[in-house]
């Protein structure tokens, strides 16, 4: 039940890249401590946290399932809410969805605090919003560098080994094995495509996230 001494507060947690999902990655526990050491400092409870794993910077806040369910969330509130986040980046690195998306919160009442620096979206003042829109604008170009620097390695790696990205290639020794299970006739007539892929497993043989090939994956060895 919520403390009614205390203000409401809601954690908003967002990782744009896969590579840093995961429990034994520091994104989510960086920004949950960060917040959480701050609504504890302001005497502010957190109801509940949301999250998006995943989740390019440049989206639209209200197309985030993460940042959907905290609006919903603050909708059944009795009072306006604080929304709290590491960093304004962690918001938007995009200067246009950082600026439509407050706008958003302030018509609905929501105050949004970055806990690294609270006044960042509230200073009225010229030079704070000189600064609001110079680091936005920088955010966004470092995000921009940061995508042509992986085009650019992904690009000099499928020059070099003839692929880059994707599932790995499925290994000769499987495509040799399956094609065998094929051909050779059990009783009870021809082999399925999950009856090879239950052999291939049987045999040591995996896909890539260690579970057995799919049907698919098999007719493709066969071809």
């Amino acid at each position: 039940m919520a403390n009614k001494d205390k203000r409401i507060a809601l954690a908003y947690y967002r990782t744009s890249s896969a590579t840093n999902v995961g429990d034994d990655k520091g994104s989510l526990d960086r920004q949950r401590d960060a917040v959480q050491e701050y609504a504890a400092a302001k005497g502010l409870e957190i109801a509940s946290e949301h999250y998006d794993a995943a989740v390019s910077g440049a989206d639209p806040i209200d197309v985030r399932n993460g940042f959907s369910a905290l609006l919903t969330a603050s909708s059944e509130l009795s009072e306006p809410c604080v929304i709290l986040v590491e960093n304004a980046t962690r918001f938007s690195r995009d200067l246009a969805v950082q600026l439509a998306g407050h706008a958003l919160l302030q018509d609905r009442g929501i105050e949004l605090v970055p806990v690294d620096a609270p006044t960042f979206f509230t200073d009225p003042s010229p030079t704070a919003e000189f600064v609001r829109n110079i680091l936005g604008a920088a955010s966004q170009f470092e995000k921009a560098q940061l995508v042509e620097k992986l085009r650019h390695g992904r690009m000099v790696k499928r020059q070099k080994t003839g692929r880059c990205e994707g599932r790995k290639p499925v290994p000769e020794d499987v495509k040799e094995l399956a094609r065998k299970l094929n051909r050779a006739r059990p009783k009870g007539g021809k082999r399925s495509l999950r009856e090879i892929a239950k052999e291939l497993a049987v045999a040591g043989w995996l896909s890539a996230n260690g579970m057995p090939y799919n049907p698919n994956s098999v007719r493709q060895m066969l071809m």
